[in-house]
C-alpha cells in the first residue's frame, strides 16, 4: 500500500513538473516571438523569420520531450528549476539567430548585425550564470549540463552560417558550428568517440572563444583580411581541440576480447 501511494504521489509531482515545464516554455518561447518580430521590422526582414522560429521552438520543445524522461524533466514537481530558466531564457535569445538562417539577412547589413551580436552577447553572459546559479542551488542535474551544451552547440552553429551569409568571410566558417556534429555522427562508426572525456577547463575555453570569434567577424565594418585571420584562428583552435581529445579517447578507448 505504501509503494504504490509513493508511487501515484511520484506521478503526480512528476504530472505538475511537467505543466510548470510547459507554462515556462510557454513564457519563453512568447519572448523569443518578440525577439524575432523585432528583428523582423528594424531589419526589414520578411515573414520566413517568424516561421523559422516557430519552427525551431517546437523542435526544442519535442526534442526535449523524446529524449529525456519525464522523471528526468521533472522528478520532483518543480518544473526547470532556477538553472534551467536561465538556460531557457537563454534559448529564447538563440532561436532567433537560428532563425535568421532561414531569411537568409542580406550581406553588410550593419542594423542587422547589431542585433546579432547583442542577442548572441547577452546569451554568451547567460551561459555563465546558469551554471552559477545551478551551484548556487544545488541544482545542477546531467540534464541541465546536456540541455546547456546543446544549447552552445546550436547557436555556434548558426552565429557560424550568420557569419558566412552576412560578411566576407567564406563558407568553410560554417566548420566551426559543424564540427561537434561531425564528432558526434563519427561515434557511429566509430564508438570509442562517445566515451566520456574528463572536466577540461581548455574544452570550456576554447567553446567560449568560438562565440567570441564569430562575433568579432559581425562587427559592422571589420575588414575583410581581419574576419578571415580572425575565423581561422577560431577554427584552427577548435580543430586542435578536438585532435587532443580524440587522441585521449583513442588512448583510453575500452580493449575489445576477441574469442
Amino acid at each position: 500500500m505504501e509503494s504504490s501511494t509513493a508511487k501515484r504521489c511520484s506521478a503526480a509531482r512528476i504530472r505538475t513538473g511537467l505543466r510548470v515545464w510547459a507554462a515556462d516554455g510557454l513564457v519563453a518561447g512568447l519572448l523569443g516571438l518578440v525577439v524575432t518580430a523585432a528583428l523582423m521590422l528594424h531589419a526589414e526582414l520578411g515573414p520566413h523569420a517568424i516561421i523559422g522560429f516557430v519552427v525551431l521552438w517546437f523542435m526544442l520543445g519535442a526534442l526535449l520531450a523524446t529524449t529525456t524522461p519525464p522523471d528526468g524533466l521533472a522528478r520532483d514537481g518543480r518544473g526547470p528549476g532556477p538553472a534551467n530558466r536561465v538556460t531557457l531564457l537563454r534559448a529564447a535569445l538563440t532561436a532567433p539567430l537560428g532563425a535568421l538562417v532561414f531569411v537568409p539577412p542580406a550581406t553588410g547589413d550593419p542594423l542587422l548585425a547589431l542585433w546579432v551580436i547583442a542577442l548572441a552577447g547577452l546569451a554568451l553572459l547567460l551561459d555563465g550564470l546558469d551554471g552559477a546559479v545551478a551551484r548556487r542551488t544545488d541544482s545542477a542535474t546531467a540534464f541541465g549540463a546536456r540541455f546547456d551544451m546543446e544549447l552552445d552547440a546550436a547557436m555556434i552553429l548558426a552565429l557560424s552560417v550568420l557569419a558566412w551569409q552576412m560578411t566576407a568571410v567564406g563558407p568553410w566558417v560554417i566548420l566551426i558550428g559543424l564540427m561537434r556534429y561531425a564528432f558526434v555522427l563519427a561515434a557511429r562508426p566509430w564508438p570509442w568517440l562517445a566515451g566520456a572525456l574528463p572536466p577540461s577547463r581548455r574544452r570550456q575555453t576554447v567553446c567560449v572563444l568560438q562565440t567570441v570569434v564569430l562575433l568579432l567577424i559581425l562587427i559592422p565594418g571589420l575588414p575583410a583580411s581581419a574576419a578571415i585571420t580572425i575565423a581561422l584562428t577560431g577554427l584552427l583552435a577548435l580543430g586542435l581541440s578536438f585532435a587532443v581529445d580524440i587522441h585521449w579517447l583513442y588512448r583510453h578507448r575500452p580493449e575489445v576480447c576477441h574469442d
